[in-house]
């Protein structure tokens, strides 16, 4: 049974060096975080992404493309009485994407399903030196969503993909939100709460090797 086991596990492993290539990704990136306000409007913000990844075919129509990345979202959210507050993050990310797709030789068409997760290692959020440091803290640090869209692959080698995106949850801790805080100063910032995760578009080239 064990040589069984052995065996198996030694023809997945042969079977997916053969068929795997390692590759470099980056591209830009345009967010944004929803709120319904009519007072405070959201602003999409432009930003980028890179990284490494994996790539895995698994039969003739599916792929299997695990990627870590540095992904930078942001947003700024407008109001004509109280100015502008820039909402940047820097997060590392673990994105696991599942392609589906024809190759055609020449080119492969593919349509992808990607979830992801994610730390925010860098927050800029900006408004004042006061309130910096409270966004900043408020801030969920913890991130997870999911991508779609679809993409060709150029003779096995170049990756052009465009994905929609979004984080699930609210960008904001909403018990960190409290009264007793500086928020009490600045009351006309309690709408924060309502603020929900980025989302956006997301344009990536990969180089496989």
């Amino acid at each position: 049974m064990k040589k069984l086991i052995l065996t198996i596990a030694l023809a997945l492993a042969t079977f997916t060096a053969a068929n795997a290539q390692f590759g470099i990704v980056g591209g830009y990136t345009m967010s944004n975080s929803k709120l319904n306000s009519e007072i405070f409007k959201p602003v999409n913000a432009s930003a980028w992404h890179a990284g490494v990844a994996y790539k895995i075919e698994l039969g003739p129509l599916f792929t299997l493309q695990p990627a870590l990345v540095y992904q930078a979202k942001g947003s700024t959210i407008q109001s004509e009485r109280l100015g502008s507050i820039q909402t940047n993050t820097g997060y590392v990310e673990l994105e696991v994407g599942a392609q589906l797709g024809i190759d055609l030789l020449a080119f492969r068409p593919f349509i992808l399903l990607e979830p992801f997760v994610g730390y925010g290692v860098y927050t800029g959020d900006k408004y004042g030196s006061d309130l910096n440091e409270y966004l900043n803290n408020a801030k969920n640090k913890f991130e997870f969503g999911f991508g779609v869209g679809g993409g060709v692959e150029i003779f096995d080698h170049v990756q052009l993909s465009v994905q929609w995106f979004m984080n699930v949850g609210k960008l904001y801790k909403e018990d960190a939100l409290k009264t007793g805080t500086i928020m009490d100063v600045f009351s006309d910032y309690n709408f924060l709460k309502d603020v929900k995760n980025y989302q956006g578009l997301k344009v990536s080239v990969g180089i496989f090797f």
